[in-house]
């Protein structure tokens, strides 16, 4: 038991000089902040008490416990206990005991060190410096707060900000590379087997447009089903809507045929060279094969003289007037994302340009090396400055839909098992309280249990208040019980004995 208390006594020693900043080690002097020197200079004429240390006569920052003298042979100015400079004086109002509010002065409950140090008195008392030790009034020891005086809190640089509710925003960055949109690639391949009597001045790369020749094609099969549509045409036996037969044609005519005309519009000859041959009664010997799409080449088998069979691929030709970028994004920021959030684009080629474009597809699969997600972004590309395959930085807006009640990053302590938070109870009371957290965004932190909307959080110095927080409550652990529990202790002990 004792050697439990004595290690928490030491951390507390360690962590209180530590936070005053006071000792210097074994050098044996005691350093104090620099205005130390005017004000004791302010208070000499009315010094009183024992000298407590040796000061530089020249009001440089160093300081003595033993009579000695400067480089010079100055001797070092002697302080009284009266002229020494406490860095936690506590207030006029917190010194005195309180005013009676009708129900009676409250009750010291112990008198703490003044310097911070594990050391607590249940009367009054001084400690080796002859400063007075700080009473803790009944109300102030209130488990999981801390009272700390208006001075402390000017000097320490204590801010707290009201929390309110917000609409969480952040960028989430990530690598990308530029992709072609699938649904923008056509594939020029012949339904029946021809001849390339001729192929356009078209190759690899080559930007063509809508309508735009490609080839000339020679097919016997054309042949044959054209006179046949010819035939259908000027005998009747070609399709006739049923609202335009009258009893007349019925008659004269055999029952309607659908046969020359779908066939040539199953092997996708195009409409008007259907319609040039039903006109003019007409079959060609060759037709020209035209682009379907505005487009870059991608691919061209096509050479003029061969013979293309059914199905094989002659170009291959992609819209590049919209595409597509795909962006690894870590597994972490996936929580945040949703489709349709903009999206800013910057190429390695133009990085002085942005490309905008909204989220268009999460995949659900996670490549387990590199822990992240594709995220595909579609943006317009009128310009046709972005490439296949060009590198890209993605900045993806995320964040919440909605109003959360959220605190700045400041002022959350994490400790990586658990997140706290100090609230501003006001008259310079604080508490920390352990929080929940959610999203992130904007230099906020969702709260989403600990704290509600109205409540105040320190901002600034949380740190110092969570350590004094700390100390506190290692006090506790020192404090004198009630009456007669040492008593009980000593006859518990003694039974333990026997």
């Amino acid at each position: 038991m004792n050697g439990a208390l004595k290690g928490v006594a030491t951390a507390a020693v360690i962590a209180a000089a530590a936070g005053a900043g006071l000792w210097s080690g074994q050098t044996g002097l005691i350093r104090l902040p620099p205005n130390s020197a005017a004000v004791m200079s302010a208070s000499a004429s009315k010094a009183t008490g024992p000298v407590i240390y040796y000061r530089d006569p020249d009001g440089k920052p160093f300081y003595s416990l033993t009579p000695k003298s400067t480089e010079a042979g100055k001797p070092y100015l002697a302080v009284h206990a009266s002229e020494d400079v406490r860095l936690d004086e506590p207030s006029k109002a917190a010194a005195a005991p309180p005013a009676n509010s009708g129900q009676g002065e409250k009750k010291i409950l112990y008198y703490r060190n003044p310097m911070g140090l594990p050391d607590i008195s249940p009367v009054p008392k001084k400690d080796s410096m002859g400063m007075d030790y700080i009473p803790v009034y009944e109300g102030e020891d209130d488990a999981g707060s801390v009272s700390i005086s208006p001075e402390k809190i000017q000097r320490s640089g204590v801010r707290s900000e009201e929390v309110k509710k917000r609409t969480l925003g952040h960028t989430v960055r990530a690598p990308g590379i530029v992709k072609l949109d699938e649904r923008r690639i056509s594939v020029i391949a012949l339904r029946f087997d021809g001849y390339l009597e001729k192929v356009a001045d078209v190759t690899t790369g080559t930007h063509v447009k809508a309508g735009e020749p490609l080839m000339t094609i020679y097919a016997p099969e054309l042949l044959s089903i054209g006179a046949r549509l010819v035939v259908e045409e000027e005998t009747g036996w070609g399709p006739i809507a049923s609202g335009r037969r009258t009893a007349a044609e019925s008659a004269r005519t055999r029952a309607p045929v659908i046969g020359a005309r779908r066939r040539l519009e199953n092997m996708k000859i195009p409409k008007d060279v259907i319609d040039g041959i039903a006109r003019t009664r007409n079959v060609p010997d060759t037709i020209v094969w035209r682009a379907p799409n505005d487009g870059i080449v991608l691919d061209r088998t096509a050479v003029e003289g061969m013979r293309a069979q059914a199905g094989e691929v002659l170009f291959r030709i992609a819209d590049h007037s919209y595409v597509w970028v795909m962006a690894d994004v870590p597994e972490a920021e996936l929580g945040a994302l949703k489709v349709g959030q903009p999206v800013t684009v910057r190429a390695r080629a133009y990085p002085d340009r942005e490309f905008r474009g909204k989220v268009a597809v999460v995949y659900p699969h996670l490549n387990k090396e590199t822990r992240t997600a594709p995220v595909r972004i579609e943006l317009p590309n009128p310009d046709l400055a972005l490439l296949p395959d060009m590198y890209a930085d993605v900045e993806i807006t995320a964040g919440a839909d909605r109003e959360v009640v959220a605190v700045p990053n400041s002022a959350v302590i994490d400790s990586g098992t658990r997140q706290v938070v100090i609230l501003d109870k006001g008259d310079g009371r604080f508490e920390p309280r352990e929080v929940k957290l959610g999203q992130h965004g904007d230099g906020f932190r969702e709260v989403t249990e600990g704290v509600k909307a109205g409540d105040k959080v320190v901002t600034a110095a949380n740190f110092l208040i969570d350590a004094e927080s700390n100390l506190r409550a290692a006090l506790k652990g020192f404090a004198p019980g009630e009456p007669g529990a040492k008593d009980q202790e000593m006859k518990s002990g003694a039974e333990a004995g026997q």
